[in-house]
C-alpha cells in the first residue's frame, strides 16, 4: 500500500484522500519522526467518535506537529494567541475526529488488511528498495531505525492507512462528470470579448468650487471615522541586551586563542572527502573482498558490481567528517590515504569498504583576522553565563520594591528608552514610525494591553534580551474636530464632488449608447478618448484595463454600455462581441477539465460521506479536556 500511496499522490483520488485525511499524518513524520507522530499517551479521552477515543496525547502532537508545519512556512514563531486565531485546535480536533471516523467505519464495515497486502506494499515502496530496484531489507531497518520506529509500530500504521484508503476509494472512485458542467466551466474559462472604452478623466468633471461650510460639515459628519485619531501611548522601556552589557576587551588573547585552537573548522572551511562505499553481510566477506582489490585480482569497481551495485551508486558524495552520519564511517574514511581501502568498517548499519578518491584540503582563517569575533563571542557568553542574570534579578529586585524605571535605569549603568507618544501600529502623530522600539513586534501589543500604572511583566527579547516597559500616559483614541482637519476633509469632499460628478456623466454616456447611437459620436462630443479593446479573458487584465473593469465587461450583455471606476477616474464601455470556441468532448483539454472537476466532486462526496459518518457514530468532545491536552500552547 505504500507503493498504492506513492502512486496516488499522482491520481485525482489520491490528492483528495491524502489532502484530506493524511495532513497530520505527512506533517508528524516530516518534522518529529515517525514514533513521535504514532507515540501513544493518556487514556484521558478528549473526543469520542463513536466506540472510537481520541487521547489528550494524540491530540497534543497532533497540534505541536501542525504548530511546527506552519512555523517552518511562515519562517517565524507564533504566539498561542496566533495560534488561536488561526483556528489551529479546531484544524487539529476536526483532522483527528475525520481519522477516528474512517477507522470507526472500517471497523464497523468489517474490512481488513490482510499480512500479505501489508508485506507487498512494504516491498514495493521505493524508499525501501536498493539500485537494483529490488526490496532491500536492511535499508528498511536502517529507514526505520532513522525514524525511530520498530517494525510492529510501522506495520500496524501502514494496515490502518491501507484500510482509510481502501474505504475512501470505495465511496468516491471514478464519479461520473456531466458534460454540461464541463461545457459551463469550458464556456466560463475560453470566452473572449471585445469593448470600446472611453476613459473619463478626473478633469471631465470641470471644476470643482470650494465646499460651503454646511457642504463641509455634512461631508466630515458623515465620514467622522476617517478623522479619528488612534490610541498613542507614551512608554518608558528598560531594554537589557546581552550583546551591551558584554566586554570583549576584558577577554585576553590567551583566551581567544584556546577557542580557536578547539574550533579550527569554526574559522574557515573544512576538509571535504570523495568517498566510496561497499556494504557486506558480514566482515569476513569485507575482508575476502578486500584481499581480491589488494591482490589486483579484482577491482573496487568489479566488487561492487558483484554485490549488485552500479558505479553512480559508489560514491557516498563529496563530504566533510561532520557531514557523515556515522561517526565509525567518518573516522576511518578520514584516517585514509587517497586511493587507499579501508579494512572492514563496521558501522551502525553493517560492515563496509571505504576508499577515497579525491581530498580537498581544508582552510583555517589566521588567528588576527577571527580574534576580535572570538572575544565577542567569549564575551557575550560570559553575559549570559552569570552576569545577564546578575543584572536582570537586580532590576526585578528594584522594580519588585516600586522604584521607577528611570531609576534602575541610572543604578545599573543602562540607558532608558522615552517614547513621547506611538501608536498600535508604531507611528507618530505625524504618521511616521517611531523608530528604536526593540522587538516591536512584541513591545508594542504588550504595552497596549497594559495600563498606567500596572505591575508588568518583563517581556523576552529575539536575542535572548529583556525588556521592562510601564506605560506612562493613554491619549484615548478620539474624534478630530473639524478645525484640526479642515484641509483634509476639503480634499476628502472634492474627491468625492469629483466622482459623484464621473458617475453621472458616465452614466449618462452610456445611455446614450444604450439608445444607438454611435460610441465615436459620444465620445467626440464628451471630448474624451476612445479605443477598441480586443481578446479580453475574463478575470485578467487587458492592457489599461482593471480587474473590476473587465469583470464588469462580462457581466454585461452584448451590445450594452456600463462604467466603471478606472483609477481616479472612470470608464464608459460597450461590450461590442463575445467568442467562445466550440466544446469538442475527449481532447485533451477536456481529458484535464475531467480530471480537475472529477477531483472536486470526489472532494464533496468525500466529505459527505465522513459527514454522515460522523453523524451516524456520533461525535462528542470534551472541551475542558481539551483546554488541559492543549494546556502551555492554547
Amino acid at each position: 500500500m505504500l507503493q498504492s500511496i506513492r502512486s496516488a499522490s499522482q491520481h485525482w483520488l489520491g490528492k483528495v484522500v491524502l489532502t484530506v485525511i493524511f495532513t497530520f499524518l505527512i506533517a508528524g513524520v516530516a518534522i518529529f519522526g515517525v514514533e513521535e507522530f504514532f507515540r501513544g499517551g493518556s487514556n484521558t479521552s478528549v473526543a469520542t467518535v463513536g466506540n472510537t477515543a481520541i487521547s489528550a496525547e494524540e491530540v497534543r502532537t497532533a497540534y505541536q506537529n501542525q504548530l511546527q508545519r506552519y512555523q517552518a512556512q511562515l519562517k517565524r514563531t507564533l504566539t498561542p494567541d496566533q495560534a488561536r486565531a488561526m483556528g489551529l485546535e479546531r484544524q487539529v480536533l476536526a483532522q483527528l475526529i475525520t481519522e477516528a471516523a474512517l477507522d470507526q467505519k472500517t471497523r464497523d464495515l468489517g474490512l481488513a488488511v490482510s499480512d500479505a497486502a501489508v508485506l507487498r506494499a512494504i516491498q514495493e515502496e521505493p524508499s525501501f528498495k536498493n539500485a537494483n530496484g529490488s526490496f532491500d531489507r536492511t535499508l528498511f531497518f536502517q529507514t526505520l531505525q532513522r525514524a525511530g520506529l520498530n517494525e510492529a509500530m510501522f506495520v500496524r500504521e501502514q494496515r490502518s492507512v491501507i484500510a482509510r484508503l481502501q474505504l475512501a476509494d470505495a465511496i468516491v472512485a471514478e464519479p461520473p462528470v456531466p458534460q454540461a458542467m464541463r461545457e459551463a466551466v469550458h464556456r466560463y474559462a475560453t470566452e473572449r470579448r471585445e469593448a470600446a472604452v472611453l476613459t473619463l478623466a478626473p478633469s471631465v468633471a470641470g471644476e470643482i468650487p470650494a465646499p460651503t461650510d454646511e457642504e463641509l460639515k455634512a461631508y466630515y459628519d458623515n465620514n467622522k471615522a476617517s478623522f479619528r485619531a488612534p490610541e498613542y501611548r507614551s512608554l518608558n522601556l528598560l531594554v537589557l541586551d546581552p550583546a551591551a552589557l558584554a566586554k570583549p576587551d576584558a577577554v585576553s588573547d590567551e583566551e581567544a586563542r584556546k577557542v580557536y585552537d578547539a574550533n579550527h573548522s569554526r574559522f574557515g572551511k573544512a576538509e571535504r572527502r570523495t568517498i566510496q562505499q561497499i556494504s557486506f553481510p558480514d566482515e569476513a566477506a569485507a575482508r575476502e573482498a578486500r584481499a581480491k582489490i589488494e591482490s589486483g585480482q579484482t577491482p573496487f569497481e568489479a566488487v561492487a558490481a558483484e554485490r549488485g551495485l552500479d558505479p553512480k551508486q559508489l560514491d557516498l558524495g563529496t563530504l566533510t567528517r561532520a557531514e557523515l552520519f556515522d561517526p565509525a564511517v567518518g573516522n576511518a574514511a578520514f584516517a585514509l590515504e587517497q586511493g587507499q581501502v579501508s579494512e572492514p568498517v563496521k558501522g551502525r548499519f553493517g560492515t563496509v569498504l571505504l576508499r577515497v578518491t579525491a581530498v580537498e584540503p581544508g582552510t583555517v582563517k589566521p588567528f588576527d583576522e577571527v580574534k576580535d569575533e572570538i572575544r565577542r563571542e567569549i564575551a557575550l557568553r560570559r553575559v549570559r553565563d552569570g552576569g545577564f542574570d546578575k543584572v536582570q534579578d537586580a532590576i526585578e529586585d528594584a522594580r519588585s520594591s516600586a522604584k521607577p524605571l528611570a531609576e534602575i535605569a541610572k543604578d545599573q549603568g543602562l540607558t532608558l528608552l522615552t517614547i513621547p507618544a506611538v501608536d498600535a501600529q508604531g507611528n507618530d502623530p505625524s504618521g511616521k514610525p517611531v523608530e528604536g522600539i526593540p522587538d516591536k513586534e512584541t513591545t508594542l501589543p504588550a504595552a497596549f494591553r497594559a495600563d498606567v500604572s500596572n505591575d508588568t511583566e518583563a517581556l523576552r527579547t529575539k536575542n535572548g534580551g529583556a525588556i521592562w516597559y510601564d506605560v506612562v500616559k493613554i491619549d484615548p483614541s478620539h474624534e478630530k474636530p473639524l478645525e484640526e482637519v479642515r484641509d483634509e476633509a476639503v480634499k476628502g469632499w472634492t474627491r468625492a464632488e469629483v466622482e459623484k460628478r464621473l458617475v453621472a456623466k458616465s452614466k449618462e454616456l452610456a445611455e446614450r449608447l444604450d439608445k444607438g447611437e454611435a460610441i465615436e459620436t459620444v465620445a467626440q462630443e464628451a471630448g474624451v478618448p476612445l479605443k477598441a479593446v480586443a481578446d479580453i479573458a475574463r478575470n485578467q487584465t487587458k492592457d489599461d484595463l482593471s480587474a473590476e473593469i473587465v469583470e464588469r465587461i462580462f457581466t454585461t450583455p452584448v451590445g450594452k454600455a456600463a462604467s466603471a471606476p478606472s483609477g481616479e477616474g472612470r470608464a464608459v464601455f460597450k461590450v461590442t462581441a463575445a467568442t467562445v470556441p466550440a466544446f469538442v468532448a475527449g481532447t485533451p483539454s477536456d481529458t484535464q477539465l475531467v480530471t480537475s472537476l472529477r477531483t472536486a466532486l470526489a472532494d464533496d462526496l468525500l466529505g459527505e460521506f465522513i459527514a454522515e459518518v460522523q453523524k451516524s457514530a456520533g461525535v462528542s468532545v470534551n472541551q475542558t479536556a481539551l483546554r488541559r491536552a492543549l494546556g502551555g500552547e492554547y
